[in-house]
């Protein structure tokens, strides 16, 4: 599948590193180092079911790990980037049973709206951008894998064909991702696309690996039956696959959004786990919190949405956008407030003005500054307030080097994404 233009990771100021970088491990609680062992650092983030628009709280979660790979790029590391596309889903299924439209013009249709939503925010595009209808071989080759291991068994469906689920008790580090008990996993998992009460289960947290065919329901051939992945072995599928674990061990990153700690990064981990011989999936979770309208998070679902495509449609500049996400920090719940824009405008004008100064204050700092705080778990709200500072003292009529703002530019552009 394709993904959307790059828009360049950008330059440091001549001279600039940044230090390793280091983030919030959910399976551990605390920061963890993310140094890549190999020198390429291996970036896993799970992507959208294409059955409706980009909202703020996915722009939120793809800006926070765009801001991960410039923080490896700028310590001086290469990176290897996957994300998915689940075009075949039950919800996208529905969605378009309901409104009449063919499936697969659905998903290509929304793939595409996310795909230049992505590109105006500036965010750095996947090496692989795979979706699940392409990703089918890899997820057989899977299954099968797990099948031979003795990690599956089948559930019988009325009509032809078995369903086939994964035994979750096959990894023994089952919910060491989300650290929660097994009294909170039978809480949520219903709530997030399990089916924990489904008769013929041997456990009611085990997990569909292959779908048999339903009438009217998209369906593929395979040694398993007529049918189709289920969800959480996509996506491990996937990142074995283009993140070459069998060769190189644990990927860096496993990312999404903190409503798939469990139970999609549990249970694809130990998907992937169980094939590849016990070996861990990921060194890291990370995960970016939810951002909520009228209260509560925003969900397609819902439909309480504020959708980056109507906010780029009213004239807003993009930057402004990216700005009013980089305010937040990653992992913090918030909600939605129109202030916020008028907040991100200010500081945007106020940056190129700064830089469009012959001369301004000192850049060295800044540049230092500004790398540490986003090598500290991608701190932006604090990187952001070091370029304001830098910003307010040019336009005081600080301007002691020539050529800042030049510098500022190039450091707020590979670090932070932002044009000015």
């Amino acid at each position: 599948m394709r993904a959307w233009t790059s828009p360049g990771p950008g330059q440091l100021p001549a001279g600039a590193r940044g230090p390793e970088v280091a983030v919030h491990d959910s399976a551990t609680g605390g920061l963890r180092p993310s140094v890549p062992e190999s020198g390429t650092a291996r970036l896993y983030v799970c992507g959208i079911t294409p059955y409706d628009a980009t909202h703020l709280g996915h722009a939120a979660t793809y800006v926070a790990f765009d801001l991960l790979q410039r923080a490896w790029r700028s310590a001086g590391h290469d990176v290897r980037y996957v994300q998915n596309v689940t075009d075949v889903d039950d919800p996208l299924l529905e969605r378009a049973t309901a409104t009449g439209e063919d499936w697969t013009a659905l998903a290509e249709r929304e793939t595409e709206l996310f795909r230049t939503d992505m590109e105006a925010l500036r965010v750095l595009p996947p090496d692989a951008y795979v979706g699940a209808v392409e990703a089918i071989p890899l997820v057989l080759e899977m299954v099968e894998r797990l099948q031979g291991l003795g990690a599956t068994y089948e559930v019988d469906v009325d009509g032809p064909g078995e369903d086939l689920y994964f035994r979750v008790t096959d990894d023994p580090r089952f919910g060491t991702v989300s650290g929660w008990s097994r009294e909170q996993m039978l809480e949520v998992f219903a709530e997030r696309g399990g089916d924990p009460g489904r008769p013929g289960k041997q456990d009611p947290l085990d997990c569909l690996l292959w779908q048999a065919e339903r009438a009217g329901e998209p369906a593929w051939d395979s040694a398993l039956g007529r049918g189709r992945p289920g969800w959480h072995v996509e996506c491990s599928a996937i990142a074995r696959h283009h993140l070459d674990t069998a060769t190189h061990g644990p990927i860096d990153v496993q990312g999404g959004g903190s409503d798939l700690v469990f139970p999609h990064h549990e249970m694809s981990a130990s998907e992937a786990q169980v094939a590849d011989g016990g070996t861990a999936f990921a060194h890291a979770y990370v995960h970016a919190g939810m951002v909520g309208l009228d209260g509560a998070k925003m969900s397609k679902s819902q439909g309480n949405l504020v959708l980056v495509s109507r906010l780029r449609e009213s004239g807003l500049d993009p930057m402004v956008v990216r700005l009013l996400l980089l305010g937040h920090h990653y992992r913090s719940d918030w909600m939605w407030d129109a202030a916020d824009v008028d907040t991100a405008q200010a500081r945007l004008d106020a940056w190129r003005s700064a830089a469009s100064q012959s001369a301004g204050a000192p850049t060295g700092p800044v540049v230092e500054d500004v790398l540490a705080r986003l090598a500290d778990d991608l701190d932006a709200p604090a990187a952001l307030a070091v370029v304001d500072s830098w910003a307010e003292a040019t336009l005081a009529g600080e301007e002691s080097e020539p050529g800042a703002g030049e510098a500022v530019r190039s450091l707020v552009d590979a670090a932070l994404g932002v044009r000015l």
